[in-house]
């Protein structure tokens, strides 16, 4: 049955409609997608229904549940101005990381 649910949310996704009513009720089942930035709720839709296909292919739930938490502490950070601040200063490419002192 998982793969049937999965399949209309697929569907109800791929529809040019559907997509922005998703984006829209994404906070009642989803509070904390208030924080992210508009642009990554397609994102997120597409993480959430990949994960609900991979979770109904190996009946575990577990990619599901990884990809909600990884969006989740994404909102985190951008609900705290401190952590967002640290990681919009740290983009880029600032080369190999030395390795760690030994004793």
């Amino acid at each position: 049955m998982m793969s049937v649910a999965t399949g209309l949310l697929e569907a109800f996704a791929d529809d040019d409609t559907g997509r922005p009513q998703l984006r829209r009720i994404l906070p009642k089942v989803f509070p904390w997608v208030r924080y992210l930035p508009v642009a990554d709720l397609d994102e997120l839709v597409t993480d959430v229904i990949d994960a609900l296909n991979v979770a109904d292919s190996m009946d575990n739930p577990v990619a599901l549940t990884q990809v909600v938490a990884a969006w989740r502490h994404t909102a985190e950070v951008h609900a705290d101005p401190e952590l967002r601040d640290l990681v919009r200063a740290t983009t880029g490419d600032f080369g190999a990381v030395p390795p760690p002192p030994t004793e």
